[in-house]
């Protein structure tokens, strides 16, 4: 039998995935889509489970080595049952968080979930012990936000991705605190005829690198059979985020592996965190199928390498 071709830039571990429901301690459906931080010699994933309502909470998971992690026996976020304007927005859940270390805090943008329609949050925590909610940070319909790890020209920056219709664009937006934001300027659009031609979002906090800021991002694109859901990356200029250096003309990974093909929404790689090493290693965590976690591994200078040859600026 031949060597097995490798399609995709980012290298899947071998062991995948690293959690599935087995893993979580308490009673639920499912585990997907983990915020990912590096604290000291500790990766901490903050992972989107569904507990058996249907709906989504927060689960802490934390591991000595990147690929093998133990899941705290409650959740440490559910959605708000006290304390104005959350409870209303959090009825169907918290979902898809995305941790940045900003300003020696840790801060978790989320979506809040609810039958008025999907909402940016914003929590933090210091010591991933206890959580406080801050605010409301958007309109509906608005998911996929990620913050940027340090001011740029003053101010605090995100990214995000507003509805217009069924399509979706990457958005970006400013902030003096964090809660009232503006500027607002599109920075990624869809690509017709591409594979991110129906909807794209941000999907790991941007990482900050010599070449620019890295990107990792989700791009959906319609099929017969329904949506194919795979990631793609992006280099944005370190001064002006808006600008887009280059962008990866084809996905850098994609639902190929039974676990990611077959689950509760097929078809699907989807990350919400990313961890660059001091070697410019980067552990790309991934939800697959809506069902599992998943890891995969690649270097900066392949990614700039395929963003060079098969990106292109907008």
């Amino acid at each position: 039998m031949g060597k097995r071709r490798r399609h995709d830039v980012v290298r899947r571990w071998e062991e995948n995935p690293i959690l599935t429901v087995e893993d979580i301690p308490f009673p639920c459906n499912a585990v997907f889509n983990a915020a990912a931080v590096q604290k000291g010699d500790e990766t901490i994933l903050l992972l989107r489970v569904e507990d058996l309502q249907g709906r989504s909470v927060f689960a802490l998971a934390r591991s000595a080595d990147g690929y093998h992690f133990d899941v705290h026996d409650e959740p440490v976020m559910e959605p708000c049952c006290g304390g104005e304007p959350f409870p209303r927005y959090e009825r169907k859940g918290v979902e898809d968080p995305r941790i940045t270390l900003l300003e020696g805090v840790y801060y978790i943008m989320y979506t809040a979930a609810s039958e008025f329609g999907p909402r940016l949050a914003l929590a933090k925590t210091e010591d991933f012990q206890s959580f406080e909610r801050i605010a409301l940070i958007s309109e509906p319909d608005n998911k996929d936000g990620v913050l940027f790890p340090r001011k740029i020209g003053g101010r605090y920056a995100r990214l995000d991705r507003p509805l217009t219709g069924e399509t979706g664009n990457i958005w970006i937006s400013y902030s003096d605190d964090l809660i009232d934001w503006g500027s607002s300027e599109a920075v990624m659009p869809i690509r017709p005829e591409s594979w991110d031609s129906w909807r794209v979002g941000a999907s790991a906090p941007p990482i900050e690198t010599t070449y620019g800021w890295l990107e990792i991002y989700h791009g959906v694109k319609r099929s017969a059979s329904g949506m194919i859901y795979r990631l793609g990356a992006a280099i944005l200029d370190l001064d002006n985020p808006a600008k887009v250096l280059c962008r990866s003309a084809i996905p850098i990974l994609a639902p190929r592996e039974y676990y990611e093909r077959v689950g509760d929404v097929p078809n699907v790689v989807f990350s919400t965190g990313a961890i660059m090493d001091d070697d410019q290693h980067i552990r790309l965590y991934y939800g697959a199928a809506d069902t599992c976690i998943c890891v995969g591994t690649v270097r900066l200078e392949e990614l700039m390498q395929f963003c060079a040859i098969d990106g292109h600026g907008d």
